[in-house]
């Protein structure tokens, strides 16, 4: 069967064939908002999929790990909570496969409204379902799903194709049925044993869940948890996992992996571990194996990452990449926003993306939520600074739930006073985060900061009370003293 050449789409209204035709490799968070800017913009658009619309966030990730963290959170309250004097605490029935059941009736209706029907409806962009790789810098090869192969030419061309879950050196691993987040977000069982191999975002949010859903879970963290932050917020989660019968064994590598008769025997430097099923979340590689990347003249790193400037360029003319594909932070709002801008720079703008202000968070409980350097990071820069951490059993609001786990940390240029990062440990820590962005965004000083009005009682206002210890003893100030 012979190759076709695919002629640019023409809109579904009718109208005429564009000038510029920009492809779109995938359909996830990046793929979505250049392809729907691009367009708004006036460009036709040619999106290809080789798997489920809609990428990792809805999908496998993001809404389906929020929704049975929230599950986990809600049977957590009702097995034990700081007000069980007064009300009565009950061990909660728990059926995972109905909470499979909407978690998953929930993701497949925000793939339809946020990306199906959206393609469905939008007049110049043209769905290809089938796999991509590049022919040149002008062209793609794609193997369709339906059979066949076809040729699509481009103006411009924007990789959007994600990343996935990678997998660690350990001898025996690749024999054994091990999960990844998209098995244990999918399972319909809750087991009795789990074992985690990793120590960040993906490893300690699914670790909790299951432990507060009735698994008895140990972490194997090679390092420490989150080793690459500030040490307090480790310090702090681990803390926290400890109190609710989590087992993190820090400094612990498995060399080998053995499944027999429904059990992991994992071998580590500190003895065996055992357990009914294993979880790997050691970090995602991005998807850009087969592209053929090398016919493009598309420059990646050692990971496979393709490298792009801040306006998501490539090393190629015409040719731009956005989202976990890169060597961009891994997060689908960052993702969206270098798809928007890339489609701006694809139709003739120029607009970069700014990551100065960037927030994190991680969905454990407490929450953790980042913006800006640490302390370590400004010093590895060169930059003096200031900081403070202040203990949540100095804020009111954490004082009225009777839950004082966790702290909020400022750090401050020394020279100015600017602050420059905020690092919180707290019951819903993403709430506050992006207030500290504003701040930083807008170059504030602490004191500028402390100066602001705050809403009592509320979590937020612990990011004044932290920015009132850089010149205040806050014990001293009456509860809502300005």
């Amino acid at each position: 069967m012979g190759v076709a050449a695919l002629a640019p789409p023409r809109a579904k209204s009718g109208g005429v064939e564009g000038e510029l035709h920009i492809a779109v490799i995938g359909t996830g968070g990046a793929a979505m908002a250049a392809a729907l800017k691009a367009a708004e913009l006036g460009a036709y658009v040619t999106v290809i999929e080789r798997g489920t619309i809609g990428g990792t966030c809805v999908n496998t990730g993001c809404v389906p790990s929020k929704i049975m963290i929230r599950a986990a959170h809600i049977a957590h309250l009702r097995r034990k909570s700081p007000f069980d004097g007064g009300i009565a605490a009950t061990t909660p029935a728990i059926n995972h496969g109905k909470l499979l059941t909407q978690q998953q009736a929930r993701v497949d209706e925000l793939r339809h409204a946020k990306y199906e029907g959206i393609l469905d409806t939008s007049a110049n962009i043209r769905l290809l379902r089938g796999e991509a790789s590049f022919k040149n810098d002008r062209s793609l090869a794609v193997r369709l799903a339906e059979g066949g192969e076809c040729v699509v030419t481009f103006d411009h061309c924007l990789i959007a194709t994600g990343a996935s879950p990678s997998l660690p050196p350990i001898a025996g691993l690749k024999d054994t049925p091990y999960w990844t987040s998209t098995e244990a977000l999918a399972s319909d069982t809750i087991p009795e044993r789990l074992a985690v191999i990793g120590s960040s975002v993906v490893a300690v949010e699914l670790a909790q869940a299951f432990a507060r859903l009735g698994s008895r879970v140990t972490i194997l963290a090679r390092n420490t948890l989150f080793f690459r932050e500030d040490p307090a917020i480790g310090e702090a989660i681990t803390a926290a996992f400890g109190i609710e019968g989590i087992e993190v064994l820090n400094q612990t590598q498995a060399s080998q992996v053995v499944y027999a008769d429904g059990e992991f025997i994992l071998t580590t430097c500190h003895g065996e571990v055992r357990a009914d099923k294993l979880l790997i979340a050691t970090g995602r590689v991005p998807n850009t194996r087969g592209l053929d990347l090398e016919a493009a003249r598309v420059a990646a790193n050692a990971r496979g990452a393709i490298v792009i400037d801040k306006g998501m360029r490539t090393s190629t003319p015409r040719i731009y990449a956005a989202g976990d594909c890169t060597d961009q932070p891994q997060f689908v709002y960052v993702a969206a926003a270098a798809g928007t801008r890339a489609a701006i720079n694809m139709t003739g703008g120029d607009a970069t993306l700014d990551l100065t202000a960037m927030p994190a968070v991680v969905f454990t409980d407490p929450q953790i939520a980042t913006v800006g350097v640490s302390e370590a990071q400004a010093h590895r820069d060169g930059i003096e600074t200031d900081s403070r951490l202040l203990t949540l059993d100095n804020v009111p609001r954490a004082l009225a739930n009777f839950d004082t786990r966790g702290f909020i940390k400022l750090v401050v240029e020394a020279r100015s006073g600017r602050l420059i990062g905020v690092q919180a440990v707290a019951p819903e820590a993403g709430e506050l985060i992006q207030t500290a962005v504003l701040a930083i965004r807008n170059r504030m000083t602490v004191q500028e900061l402390a100066d602001q009005l705050f809403p009592y009682l509320t979590m937020v206002e612990g990011l004044k009370l932290a920015a009132q210890t850089f010149t205040k003893n806050v014990k001293q100030l009456s509860c809502c003293a300005g």
